[in-house]
């Protein structure tokens, strides 16, 4: 299941977005307000729940300098990648979005398609006003 965020313009370059985004501490001002805890574990991994869900530990895979960040899901039962592509406009803004991406079963597939959708939208959305 591959899920994609709308793009949203920031007001940074591309390099000051990577590093906000690349510092794991600094998505907890990205989360949604139904945030119930979020933990940073270590320099590239964090916790979080929202309300109703389970935990979820996020690590950071792969960095690719002003252009890619990839946080991958750090043990538990589902396995899945959450990419942020970050695209130069100009000297002062660029343009982020979220891609998720899991294999689920067809069952899994439906029950959270909804609420990742969702989940990533209000990430973007809030990179707006955080970074």
């Amino acid at each position: 299941m591959k899920l994609e965020s709308p793009k949203v313009v920031l007001d940074k370059s591309a390099e000051e977005t990577f590093n906000f985004l690349s510092d794991v501490k600094n998505f907890e001002s990205l989360m949604p307000e139904n945030i119930s805890k979020f933990e940073v574990l270590d320099e590239g991994k964090f916790l979080f729940a929202l309300k109703g869900m389970p935990e979820i530990i996020l690590q950071k895979k792969e960095t690719i300098p002003f252009e890619k960040i990839v946080l991958g899901a750090a043990g538990g039962k589902l396995d899945f990648s959450l990419t942020c592509f970050i695209t130069n406009v100009d000297d002062n803004k660029s343009e982020a979005n979220l891609v998720f991406d899991g294999e689920f079963n067809p069952m899994m597939s439906m029950m959270i398609k909804g609420p990742i959708s969702k989940f990533i939208e209000t990430l973007t959305t809030n990179m707006k006003t955080a970074v």
